[in-house]
């Protein structure tokens, strides 16, 4: 690490004022979790669950750009592993070298982001270090998380919901420079406070999860929950899902949790779902093989729904993909509502269409969040009514093993990367909350013991 870099580190930990932070010099070489481009073929053959990215991220130096007009240079003190940092590191559904060359076409800001690197990661919590000339709202100094919506605002479709933006793109994943280094470049519409009451680590595995649950769940451009409804939530202790689930009770909703084992169930009954399905002890086997689905395992899925809540789900919360949507669709209530995204079983997606033409039921998509549900959501984190799901925590020299761990579902909720922040437990700046939180804020870390 440069003796800037350290410079930049301690001054943050010695809450240094933002004229200071302001005044010092910026390296011209930064530390971050990259492939590169040289490497896309070397998984070439094997399946998903064969490809192995501790041999493909690199901790290494590259260059930093240069700030545009409206972006910020944030001193990253931790970061965090998402589904699609596994995507970048494994080359698939293709390799992300592609989106970057898109982007550099775009503009002269936009050729930044084309090089034969890419640093992946698209959560951050950090302190801005510089402000571009067209920054309104932030200052060196300021301690922040970042969101990855990352739109141009002088495009006509990014406006009124700017998921929908002609050229709308994840930060970290179809851009370069993302959270997963001891600096970082973004658009000031990506900057959110940080959450006073939370660490370094703790703060900075939320927003991609918890804004794409509160798009899905709360808002209308989503499921837009209303008290009294029932939602099946797959996946209910990781990454998304454990946020979903907060945001159902929150909502006055009823979930569902499906979960993988007896520990998650037990986690998930802490987290205060009552309603918990099990999908290995009760046996599911929703395929009888790769290109054949039960639909007797759907009805028996659908009976125990029943034991347990009455009646059919209102919302199914659907995110792993090929292995659960035939089963999704089937259990959904007549009129009712399949939320998705993501599809980390698999993209090509069956479901028998009788089930859902016949019943008016409806399949929706939805995308990570606009900078308005972003910021919602963050506030829901900051007053305390949403706590992180923060399980294991890394440092950036081993991002490869944490990304590993992602990919195996191994771990519950969210994987946090140490960056310049140079132990846990640091950053937090109200106690107060904290101390009247605590229980909840480490829920996830108790129980990975």
């Amino acid at each position: 690490m440069s003796h800037q870099i350290d410079a930049i580190r301690d001054a943050i930990l010695a809450d240094a004022p933002g004229e200071e932070l302001a005044a010092l010099p910026l390296p011209e070489q930064v530390r971050g979790a990259l492939v590169r481009q040289e490497d896309q073929e070397m998984f070439a053959g094997l399946r998903s669950e064969e490809k192995d990215m501790r041999k493909s991220i690199r901790v290494e130096e590259f260059p930093f750009p240069e700030p545009a007009p409206d972006e910020a240079v944030v001193a990253v003190m931790a970061s965090a592993v998402n589904f699609n940092t596994v995507w970048t590191s494994i080359f698939e559904p293709l390799p992300t070298f592609g989106f970057l060359k898109r982007l550099g076409r775009e503009s002269v800001w936009g050729a930044r982001h084309d090089r034969p690197y890419h640093v992946m990661g698209s959560d951050a919590a950090g302190v801005i270090l510089r402000v571009g000339s067209a920054v309104r709202n932030w200052r060196p100094g300021d301690r922040v998380t970042i969101h990855c919506n990352y739109v141009d605002d002088q495009d006509p479709s990014a406006h009124d919901d700017s998921m929908l933006a002609d050229n709308q793109r994840i930060w970290g994943f179809e851009t370069n420079f993302g959270g997963l280094a001891d600096l970082t470049l973004v658009k000031a519409n990506q900057l959110m406070p940080k959450p006073a009451h939370l660490s370094w680590e703790e703060a900075a595995v939320n927003a991609l999860c918890n804004s794409t649950s509160y798009r899905m769940i709360v808002s209308p451009n989503g499921a837009h929950m209303t008290q009294g409804q029932v939602v099946l939530i797959w996946g209910a202790t990781g990454g998304i899902g454990a946020y979903a689930v907060q945001y159902v009770l929150n909502g006055g909703g009823t979930p569902v949790g499906v979960v993988s084992s007896p520990e998650r169930a037990e986690l998930l009954r802490e987290m205060g779902c009552e309603h918990v399905i099990d999908r290995r002890a009760e046996g599911y086997r929703f395929w009888t093989d790769e290109g054949t689905q039960d639909p007797a395992e759907w009805r028996r899925f659908g009976k125990k729904i029943r034991e347990l809540v009455g009646r059919d789900p209102d919302i199914v919360f659907e995110h792993p993909g090929r292995q659960t949507m035939g089963a999704s669709v089937f259990v959904v209530r007549r009129g009712g509502l399949v939320i998705t995204c993501a599809a980390t079983s698999g993209y090509m997606i069956e479901y028998d269409n009788r089930y859902l033409w016949m019943n008016l039921k409806t399949i929706k998509g939805c995308h990570f969040a606009n900078y308005r549900e972003a910021w919602e959501a963050n506030r829901a984190i900051c007053e305390g009514q949403v706590y992180p799901t923060l399980s294991k925590v890394y440092p950036l020299a081993e991002a490869g093993e944490a990304t590993w761990q992602v990919h195996r579902n191994l771990v519950e909720g969210k994987v946090g990367v140490l960056c310049l922040a140079p132990e846990e437990g640091l950053g937090i700046s109200d106690p107060e909350l904290r101390a009247r939180t605590e229980d909840r804020i480490t829920l996830f870390r108790r129980h990975a013991g």
